[in-house]
C-alpha cells in the first residue's frame, strides 16, 4: 500500500493507500466502498458496499490484520437483497455489538426511497434482517410535523431541503419516504438505552429508546415535533456548510465519545466530502464537547478525487492498535482506503476546542 502524509497544521494523518478495489466478481465490479468495520483482537472484519452493474448494491465482506493485508476475502455478498424495501441496495453498513449481539445498520435502496434499516447475527456470518428502522413518513408529512417544532431554534436548511425536493416535486409523491441514511449506533447501551445517529438533511440527530419495537410511526413523529431537542449537529463550518452525516460509530475514551463523521460543500468543481471529528459527553451523549473547525482529512488523492463520485472521502469505520487508530473510507464510491492518525494527537486537538 501507498503511504502519503497529509498534514493539517495540527494532526498528522498518514494515508495508507487503498485497501480495497472492485473485482472482476459481477458483485462488486462497479465498486467497493463505504465499510463497516469490527475489530476482534488484531484482526479487522471488514463488511463492505459492493456495486454491481446498474448500481445495484450488496454487502460483501473481507478481514484483515494490523498491518492492513487482506487474510480473507470472499468472492460472493455476505449479505444480499431479500425485500422489496431493498431491491436496490443493501448500502453503507456499519456494525457494533452490544452485549452478545451484533447490530449491522444500513441503508435499504427500493430505487426511490432510502431509509435505514437493521439486521442483526450472533456469529458475524448469518444476519437476520429486521426491517426498516427509520421513519416511515412521507414529506408532507414529515413538513407538517416539523411546522410543530420550535421555529427559533431550528437550523432554516431543514426547509431549504423540503422545498428543493418540492421544486422537483418530490413532495408529490406519497410512496415517497423522507431519506433518513447515515444509521450509526453506539457501542454500548447508555443508561440503559439504544443510542443511535441518523442524518435527516442538513444534520445529525440523536435518537435514544429502550427496545427496537419502540420506534413506531408515533415515535417518530414526536421525534419531528421535537427535532430540535434531538439534533446532535448541524453544519457550522465552511467545509461542512451543505450538510454532514455520521461515519463511524463512536469510540469510547477517558476524554469523551469520538465520532468521525462527514461534512459536504459545494465548490465550483461539485460537492467535496470531508472527514471530520467532534468529542460527545461522555453519560450525555446529545451533548457535543468538543469539535474541530477544520476537516481531519480531505480529498487529496488520485483514487479519492477521481472515480465513481468526485471528490469523496467517506469514513465509516475504525480499529485502534495501540495509539494507531486507523480510519477506513470510502474513496471516491470507486475504493475502500485507510488513513492513520495519533488518537492522542487527536483528543488533545479535541480538547483545546472545549469551552471553560
Amino acid at each position: 500500500m501507498e503511504h502519503i502524509h497529509q498534514i493539517n497544521t495540527w494532526i498528522t494523518i498518514e494515508k495508507k493507500g487503498i485497501l480495497l478495489s472492485p473485482t472482476k466478481n459481477p458483485f462488486e465490479n462497479n465498486g467497493v466502498l463505504n465499510p463497516g468495520i469490527f475489530q476482534e483482537g488484531k484482526e479487522v472484519h471488514i463488511f463492505y458496499r459492493a456495486v454491481e452493474d446498474g448500481n445495484y448494491s450488496t454487502i460483501g465482506y473481507a478481514k484483515t490484520n494490523e498491518h492492513l493485508d487482506i487474510i480473507e476475502r470472499k468472492t460472493s455478498p455476505l449479505i444480499g437483497r431479500n425485500f422489496d424495501y431493498e431491491n436496490h441496495g443493501v448500502e453503507d453498513a456499519r456494525i457494533v455489538k452490544i452485549e452478545d449481539a451484533f447490530y449491522l445498520t444500513y441503508t435499504a435502496y427500493d430505487g426511490v426511497n432510502a431509509m435505514g434499516a437493521l439486521a442483526t447475527s450472533k456469529d458475524m456470518i448469518n444476519f437476520e434482517k429486521k426491517g426498516i428502522i427509520t421513519p416511515p413518513l412521507n414529506y408532507k408529512e414529515y413538513k407538517f410535523h416539523l411546522e410543530h417544532c420550535n421555529q427559533g431554534k431550528l437550523n432554516p436548511k431543514y426547509f431549504h431541503y423540503y422545498n428543493l425536493f418540492a421544486q422537483i416535486g418530490m413532495v408529490e409523491e406519497k410512496h415517497r419516504l423522507l431519506r433518513d441514511k447515515d444509521i450509526v449506533l453506539f457501542p454500548k447501551k447508555i443508561n440503559g438505552k439504544f443510542v443511535m445517529l441518523h442524518r435527516i438533511w442538513p444534520g445529525i440527530q440523536i435518537v435514544q429508546f429502550e427496545r427496537w419495537e419502540d420506534l413506531t410511526k408515533e415515535f417518530w413523529e414526536d421525534h419531528i415535533k421535537n427535532l430540535t431537542d434531538h439534533i446532535l449537529m448541524d453544519p457550522l463550518y465552511d467545509f461542512e456548510v451543505n450538510y454532514l452525516g455520521a461515519g463511524c460509530p463512536p469510540i469510547e475514551t477517558e476524554d469523551g465519545w469520538l465520532i468521525i463523521y462527514h461534512g459536504v460543500c459545494e465548490t465550483n468543481i461539485g460537492k467535496t466530502y470531508h472527514a471530520a471529528a467532534a468529542l460527545l459527553d461522555i453519560n450525555e451523549p446529545k451533548k457535543v464537547i468538543g469539535r474541530l473547525a477544520y476537516p481531519l482529512f480531505s480529498p487529496s488523492e488520485e483514487w479519492e478525487l477521481k472515480g465513481v463520485v468526485n471528490h469523496v472521502v467517506f469514513p465509516t469505520g475504525t480499529a485502534l492498535f495501540g495509539d494507531n487508530l486507523h480510519i477506513y473510507y470510502g474513496a471516491a464510491d470507486k475504493h475502500i482506503a485507510v488513513a492513520k492518525l495519533s488518537l492522542k494527537q487527536l483528543l488533545d486537538e479535541l480538547k483545546k476546542t472545549m469551552k471553560p
